[in-house]
């Protein structure tokens, strides 16, 4: 099959780019703007898909609360939220090469998930909420570098990493769960709503702020991605190779912690998109990180889209978290996961 080999920045970004490739994108980017687009429209009115164009395109202003005020926001951070927890987990797995990592499985969910219920619990009517998200951001950052320094050995290994991060996920739920358990009732009703996982009364500064968060890891992907391919043949290649390992296993973990915590800090706890979307993407492409990135994002997207359209539209007047149904679908698919694992 027919395929160009794009090189950028004097060989320091290369990939493969073959029809197949191509074709499998535009699907899934075609796939996710379909979602967008019924995620505009759909709700306790529908809205004709005409008339949401005209309404972005200001051509006519009878909507503009409903789409620019409530869905546009919520559609482009649910979006953005799937993206960032599929490459998130992109880079995990890649990382320990390990196929049943993702952010929430080995702690970093469950950090930014501690720091955001312990500001609710202990900061609500201290400090304005708008620090909610610097709050996961920061539970998410301390749970990688506490199971950073717990695996240390002099030297990180791929299944120590996970190990660990598995023990330091369970020790941060039991914390969560015991302040839920302590709290006053109205302080664990929105700790829960946010542990859940949800898109509800996002704002446009909402979406900016996640953009800017989202910016900051992505030159280091576009210039380190190649060492993530070469990592998964082992330590030793990377090494003969002259790749720095532990410099480089620091700096995607570090990656992945901003991906992960950002979607966090602004959806709550929406899980198993991290694990869910990279699978889903090797199956249509290789393993190339950099092509293998693109497709995790459209189906990280795609699957918080969907289960955000179904949270809010399949059980009216209710408006259910979005997590609900990712873990819904995540869960079974984990086990099948498993159980493949273990035939193999």
């Amino acid at each position: 099959m027919k395929s160009w080999t794009i090189r950028l920045f004097q060989d320091r970004i290369s990939f493969e780019l073959s029809l197949r490739y191509l074709v499998t994108a535009l699907a899934w980017l075609a796939i996710a703007l379909i979602l967008f687009t019924v995620s505009l429209s759909a709700g306790s009115n529908w809205i004709p898909v005409s008339e949401v164009f005209q309404q972005l395109t200001g051509r006519i202003d009878t909507h503009t609360f409903v789409v620019e005020s409530l869905r546009l926001p919520r559609a482009l951070l649910a979006a953005l939220v799937g993206a960032a927890l599929g490459v998130a987990g992109l880079i995990l797995q890649s990382l320990v090469r390990n196929p049943l990592a993702s952010p929430d499985i080995i702690g970093i969910t469950s950090g930014a998930s501690l720091g955001a219920v312990t500001c609710i619990t202990f900061a609500t009517g201290v400090i304005s909420m708008q620090f909610l998200p610097l709050a996961a951001i920061a539970g998410g950052f301390g749970a990688a570098l506490l199971i950073y320094l717990l695996s240390w050995n002099g030297g990180v290994t791929p299944v120590r990493l996970v190990l660990i991060g598995i023990g330091v996920a369970a020790i941060m739920k039991a914390c969560v769960t015991f302040m839920l358990v302590t709290s006053e009732a109205a302080v664990t009703t929105k700790s829960y709503i946010w542990l859940t996982g949800s898109v509800y009364a996002t704002t446009m500064s909402d979406v900016t702020s996640m953009l800017v968060w989202m910016a900051i890891p992505i030159p280091f992907l576009l210039l380190l991605g190649r060492g993530l391919n070469v990592s998964e043949l082992g330590e030793e290649v990377s090494v003969s190779m002259g790749i720095r390992v532990e410099l480089q296993r620091l700096i995607f973990l570090v990656c992945s912690v901003i991906f992960a915590g950002t979607a966090a800090a602004f959806a709550g706890g929406i899980e198993f998109v991290g694990l869910m979307a990279p699978h889903i993407a090797r199956r249509f492409v290789g393993r190339s990180f950099y092509g293998t990135a693109v497709i995790t994002a459209l189906i990280g997207a795609s699957i918080v889209l969907l289960a955000d359209l179904v949270a809010r539209t399949a059980f009216l007047p209710q408006d259910i978290p979005g997590g609900v149904f990712t873990a819904a679908i995540g869960a079974p698919f984990f086990i099948y996961l498993l159980f493949h694992s273990k035939n193999r």
